[in-house]
């Protein structure tokens, strides 16, 4: 039987409560509950009604209460003149974040001062404890920096990870008293916001306007849960390797990824990661990929900024290329590290067109320099599951000698094969991969094929360092056991619920899924047996039927996605807020719902569906253009209100303090 068949999913049993985790009881979940359109606008809007009962949310945007009782604990322990600190699992990340920092600040006068501290702590009776000791690395400076820090520590993903935390704490002495609690959150209400250029056709080069961290409201501790209860919580689907066994379910997660394992099954977890385990020439599409090709991260965003730094280390100095409608920290990555960036924001093959033209203006202008450093995609794009003419853009980076960086979270591997279109494969593993919403973890893979493969090889055998705590790793590991099993079954949830959406034009304006979006560019990567994924996103042709819609669902409402529950959001609300007539010029729209569909029961599933339909039916048809227009208006309004200076803007700004929730 399987060690994690009881995670996939049960018919849904009641929404969970505005800002508790999802899934409920979980100390270290990654997902928190938004149930209404009107609940994430009021985290937009900074609404205290929200706030106040936010207990968790998305790691890399909420400092999970376990990280900032660690993190009160170092500045009592080291901090002067009210020092704050970010906390780091290595000296060479902290040393990042400070570099960052320096290179950011747009204060007058000398860079901000970023103080490095080095904390071990070991067990306090380590004769009678099983536990290791733990080097802490902290970033310590003034709370008018906070929020440069906390940009690396999203953009990044690099910072500890809630399990290091508690590992941490379980480890000082009980009597270890934290201060007052200090801002970490920095959650600032969109109204409030000074700028928020996420993207910009344009590459700048310039610092991001400084900010001021805004008091929040520590959340309540709504769900305490004992040590017992909590282990219990999260082994109740599965049997996890002991924790001395972290080296084996690393190399167990590397060969999965790898595709190597010739039987890969929860029953065979325990050799998984052995030596005697049966190997085989991968399933990735090149067979000569191994264990050693493949490389874990924290999380799947410090494999895309991973990505990027491999290429700077190894290709000669250029800007990047973003192609199609990324998620928000990709773009930041390209932005703030390096020359730069192009932004092909539409992914679709009149951007190839475009691309020429520009790859053959940059080599005319320039015949002695590179045009491009690497090309980042995903397949497919998040939210409109577009997908790039992998083929096409292997063309030209072979030709203009650039790399190509895929993301494949949202395709994942068992239902495509874009490795070999790739010189470097990235993915989150904390989404279908695990899909248990419990815990974070991204993967890198190298071609062996590559033109590139030895140099980037080599450079990662000098520069790589593994960050990735070994309870994380370990709990992947279970999670992911019978990741092959469940994907087929998401699949075709997924496109009977599409289905179902797609018989409804007269309310459901479009459905985007790779079966009706760009299905030519997807189909030339899917596997024999692979599906079209979990995820989808639809539009209706009013504002009011898709808030409608969303607040019908009788599912989970949240950030993230790859869940074995189903998990909505309205995504362009969540991630966009303040740029919705930016976002709606690249098809985004402010209407859009974005769902990532579960393994309920399918008859569930389409019930729950038909009825959010009936509920958006209910609704009045009106212009949804008009509408648009009225909501970009409000918005815009708040904008001028706050800043006027702001009223002439033709492009989103530069830097948000939004702390946007979704992945």
């Amino acid at each position: 039987m399987s060690s994690t068949t009881a995670t996939s999913a049960p018919n849904f049993s009641g929404q969970i409560a505005l800002g508790a985790s999802v899934p409920a009881f979980t100390a270290h979940a990654i997902s928190v509950s938004l149930p209404t359109w009107d609940d994430v606008v009021g985290y937009e809007e900074g609404d205290k009604r929200v706030l106040d009962v936010m207990v968790t949310g998305y790691p890399r945007f909420f400092i999970h209460l376990s990280i900032r009782k660690l993190a009160r604990i170092c500045e009592q322990k080291f901090g002067v003149n009210n020092e704050q600190a970010m906390l780091f699992p290595t000296r060479k990340i902290a040393q990042a974040c400070r570099s960052f920092m320096v290179d950011h600040s747009c204060q007058p006068g000398p860079p901000v001062p970023v103080r490095l501290v080095q904390f071990f702590i070991s067990p306090e009776d380590a004769s009678a404890s099983t536990a290791t000791g733990v080097e802490l690395h902290i970033a310590l400076f003034s709370a008018e920096a906070f929020p440069l820090a906390k940009q690396f520590w999203q953009h990044s993903g690099l910072g500890i990870s809630s399990r290091l935390a508690e590992y941490c704490l379980s480890m000082l002495p009980d009597d270890t008293e934290a201060p007052s609690p200090t801002t970490t959150s920095t959650r600032v209400p969109a109204k409030r916001t000074g700028s928020n250029r996420h993207y910009s056709a344009k590459s700048s080069l310039s610092s991001p306007p400084c900010s001021s961290p805004l008091s929040v409201p520590e959340p309540p501790a709504a769900e305490v849960l004992s040590a017992d209860q909590a282990v219990y919580l999260e082994e109740r689907y599965g049997r996890n390797l002991p924790l001395e066994s972290a080296a084996n379910a690393k190399r167990a997660l590397r060969r999965r990824i790898a595709g190597v394992l010739v039987r890969d099954s929860p029953s065979d977890w325990s050799e998984a990661g052995g030596h005697e385990a049966e190997l085989g020439p991968s399933t990735r599409g090149v067979k000569e990929v191994t264990e050693d090709d493949v490389y874990l991260f924290p999380t799947g965003m410090t494999a895309i900024w991973n990505a990027h730094q491999l290429a700077l280390g190894v290709m000669p100095l250029a800007k990047s290329i973003c192609f199609g409608f990324p998620y928000t920290d990709t773009l930041k990555i390209l932005q703030k590290w390096g020359p730069g960036y192009h932004f092909y924001g539409h992914g679709l093959d009149k951007d190839i067109d475009d691309l020429e033209i520009l790859l053959a203006k940059e080599v005319s202008s320039h015949p002695d320099q590179p045009p491009v450093l690497a090309l980042f995609t995903e397949f497919p794009s998040n939210p409109l599951l577009r997908c790039a003419d992998l083929s096409r853009l292997r063309g030209l980076a072979d030709k203009h000698n650039f790399l190509i960086v895929v993301d494949e979270t949202i395709g994942n591997f068992v239902n495509v094969e874009v490795l070999p279109y790739a010189d470097i494969v990235v993915s989150s593993l904390s989404k279908v991969f695990s899909g248990d919403c419990n815990a974070m973890g991204g993967s890198l893979v190298l071609n062996p094929k590559g033109r590139y493969y030895t140099a980037l090889k080599q450079y990662l055998v000098k520069n790589f360092e593994d960050s990735f705590f070994f309870e994380d790793a370990i709990y992947m590991e279970r999670n992911s056991r019978d990741f092959r099993r469940r994907i087929p079954v998401i699949d075709g949830n997924t496109q009977a619920v599409c289905a179902l959406l797609h018989s409804h034009p007269e309310t459901v304006k479009e459905v985007y899924y790779p079966t009706y979006t760009t299905p030519e560019h997807y189909n030339k990567c899917r596997t024999p047996a692979g599906g079209f994924g979990g995820l989808f996103s639809a539009t209706f042709h009013t504002i009011e039927a898709s808030k409608a819609f969303f607040d019908a669902l009788p599912f989970h409402k949240g950030p993230s996605l790859g869940t074995n529950f189903t998990l909505a959001c309205p995504y362009t609300i969540l991630g966009h807020y303040l740029e919705l007539d930016w976002a709606a010029g690249y098809g985004v729209e402010a209407g859009l719902v974005r769902v990532s569909v579960g393994m309920e029961e399918r008859e569930a599933l389409l019930e729950g569906f038909a009825n959010a339909l009936k509920a958006a039916e209910m609704i009045p048809s009106d212009d949804d253009n008009s509408q648009l227009r009225t909501l970009g208006a409000e918005i815009v309004y708040r904008r001028v209100v706050t800043d006027p200076s702001r009223s002439k803007l033709k492009e989103p700004e530069s830097e948000s303090l939004v702390q946007v929730l979704y992945d």
